[in-house]
């Protein structure tokens, strides 16, 4: 969810938790839905076996392996859809019909498929609307009028099919069932719905001086995920988690106004139709230069000589190879901006409104292609583009909204989290209705670093207040401290809106910070963390393949790790309990310091000596001292005397009680 407006400013997760049992005093287990998973809530003391035990991570099997890369018998569904839809402007409705072809990969027959409405989260007494009243997410008495109106479902051969509808998700019935291993179901849908006109649901329409901008999603019909993890996943649609999808080619004709511009995720078929003969020429040398070209100005943008002279409509033709979803913007009050980045068309479609802010987005959008195809993975795909609109932020595949007019900066970081959601999760399939960490906190973390190369010493937006300018870390602040925190590995629609943006998208952040920064190192993260994305690059991991194949590419048992900070709410607190200088008996000081660890999270300790002559020095203990021990004695002989001892010298551990790191003779 990427950074949608309120998340934006304020911070922007496994199925739902079932308390199974009680033991001991404090001692509370968590089942969560994911086979061999069981998370344990902070205790008040801690043991070997609490602390360094391996996690009980779902079994390996032929699909899914200890390694946590992909098995050999790994398969995935896919969807492929052709789609014919229509913007009424006047009636502000969306019509459409699709040709889907369902290809059956797994080795199941399968008698119905599953359908995600997610337009009926709109409509009246719906899940979600009456889950979420209150709390200001959108227009929560619902209306009548709003959601799916389905028209027709049929065979390819014309044949109507039973679809029934239960909230935001409809089973349709089958003649007979799916094949396994690679047979297809071909089925035609028709629907329409009104866009709500007072919503802002990673979607919506805004008016601007020179018009409306319409921004789609979740605006068809879309077969639900049968994966070998849960069967049909077919949780509702109800506002916090996102979504989980199949990959496919999607051949879209999209029908808007004649003085429409349209941006949409994929290539552009038929520029000769909808572009004037100049702006073709510009897009032609967009294509050749990193710098920005114009394509529609300002003072073009009420000129109809800026569009084909060709009646009241115009079709526009996008063809996208290997996505999770389409989405697609329309306005005849776009300014068009573009270049190019490794063969990538990247551009930008904004109203006058923010042309002075947006004068830069563009090369904002093609700097962090580069740094995360540098850094991690090549960008997949041809295109990217950046819409401003009313959607605060948002990502689909080659497209992401953002309405940020005001900042450059938080244009900037805006911009870079919602591309940078390319890789997490429409190039590695997350489940986001479960495990949103997996793709906002991934993303998250690559944002931290694409913004200091963008802008050193200025990594977190301004608004994102507590972070001084010149910190190296991310901002930990009161995010440990805060008794309505939950374990980041929490279903996303089960955590309170405040918490989403600390839950899932920084306390990850942070937390893989510190794995890169301090426990392993970059060289050694670096690795790991491309492998993760080289495996899983098309397909869709789990929780457990990720600390798999961290560990896996790392060389390094990390579950203290992942268990404390991933699957409970447990914090870091080391303390300097004493420090004592004195001679031997041949006149060298022994200086003897103790460090207790205080809280249920263990981590390596590190402390800084400034000794009687001015020097310093640096040392660590590794994290195994805490295996058998809460209390490690560190002793080192030196002619020096210490003058005082610092735990956390440069702050990159999450301790949350600096009060007791500090000793001073």
């Amino acid at each position: 969810m990427s950074l949608r407006k309120t998340v934006v400013w304020g911070w922007l997760a496994f199925a739902a938790f079932l308390c199974v049992g009680c033991g001991g005093d404090d001692d509370v287990w968590i089942e969560v839905d994911e086979p061999g998973w069981v998370v344990a809530n902070p205790q008040s003391h801690r043991t070997y076996e609490d602390t360094f035990r391996p996690i009980a991570l779902p079994s390996p099997n032929a699909q899914r392996t200890a390694s946590g890369a992909p098995g050999r018998a790994y398969w995935q569904q896919r969807a492929d859809y052709a789609i014919d839809v229509e913007l009424d402007a006047a009636r502000n409705e969306i019509r459409g019909t699709a040709t889907v072809t369902y290809t059956n990969q797994s080795p199941d027959p399968l008698p119905y498929v599953w359908l995600h409405l997610e337009q009926n989260l709109f409509r009246k007494g719906s899940l979600g609307s009456v889950a979420h009243r209150g709390s200001g997410r959108f227009n929560t008495t619902g209306s009548s009028s709003l959601g799916y109106d389905i028209e027709a479902v049929t065979t390819a051969a014309g044949e109507p099919l039973s679809l029934a509808v239960y909230d935001t998700v409809g089973r349709l019935d089958l003649p007979s069932p799916v094949a396994p291993d690679g047979g297809k179901l071909v089925f035609k849908i028709g629907w329409r719905f009104r866009i709500p006109e007072d919503e802002v649901m990673r979607f919506g329409m805004e008016q601007v001086q020179d018009g409306v901008i319409w921004e789609l999603a979740q605006w068809f019909p879309a077969v639900a995920v049968y994966d070998d993890a849960h069967g049909w996943n077919t949780l509702p649609y109800l506002g916090n988690g996102e979504f989980y999808t199949n990959f496919g080619t999607y051949d879209v004709a999209i029908t808007v106004p004649s003085d429409h511009l349209v941006a949409a995720t994929g290539v552009l078929l038929n520029p000769e139709d909808v572009l004037t003969p100049i702006q073709r020429e510009r897009l032609d040398a967009a294509r050749r230069t990193t710098s920005t070209v114009t394509i529609r100005g300002m003072n073009e943008v009420r000129d109809p000589g800026s569009r084909p002279k060709a009646g009241k409509k115009a079709t526009w033709k996008f063809r996208a190879d290997d996505v999770r979803t389409f989405a697609w913007a329309s306005s005849p009050a776009f300014i068009w901006d573009a270049c190019s980045t490794g063969g990538v068309l990247v551009q930008s479609f904004y109203p006058r409104e923010g042309a002075r802010t947006w004068a830069k987005a563009t090369d904002d959008l093609r700097f962090s292609i580069e740094h995360y195809s540098k850094t991690w993975f090549p960008y997949p795909y041809p295109v990217a583009t950046n819409v401003n609109g009313r959607e605060g932020g948002m990502e689909y595949p080659m497209i992401v909204f953002c309405s940020e007019r005001e900042d450059p900066y938080d244009l900037w970081y805006v911009t870079t989290h919602e591309i940078g959601h390319n890789w997490f999760p429409m190039m590695v399939n997350n489940d986001e209705r479960r495990h949103a960490w997996m793709d906002e906190g991934l993303n998250t973390f690559i944002n931290w670093y694409a913004s200091i190369a963008r802008y050193p010493g200025r990594p977190w937006p301004g608004r994102w207040r507590g972070v001084e300018p010149s910190a190296r870390f991310p901002d930990y602040g009161d995010v440990i401290r805060d008794p309505r925190r939950q374990p980041i590995e929490t279903v996303p629609d089960r955590i309170e809106d405040p918490q989403i943006g600390t839950t899932q998208y920084r306390t990850v952040a942070v937390g893989l910070v510190v794995l890169r920064e301090k426990i392993l190192g970059p060289e050694r993260f670096d690795a790991a963390f491309r492998e993760y994305i080289r495996r899983w690059a098309f397909k869709s991991p789990r929780p457990a393949d990720f600390f798999r194949t961290m560990e896996d590419a790392a060389g390094c048992d990390l579950a203290w790790w992942w268990r404390g900070w991933f699957l409970s709410t447990d914090t870091l607190d080391h303390a300097l309990e004493s420090v004592r200088s004195m001679p031997d008996q041949r006149g060298t000081m022994v200086t003897e310091i103790v460090v207790k660890s205080v809280g249920r999270m263990v981590c390596p300790a590190e402390f800084e000596i400034r000794w009687d002559d001015g020097t310093t020095s640096l040392h660590r203990i590794p994290v195994e001292a805490w295996a058998t021990t809460d209390r490690y004695v560190f002793t080192l002989q030196d002619r020096r005397r210490a003058a005082a001892v610092r735990l956390n010298p440069d702050g990159g551990w999450p301790d949350v009680n600096p009060a007791n790191d500090q000793w001073v003779r």
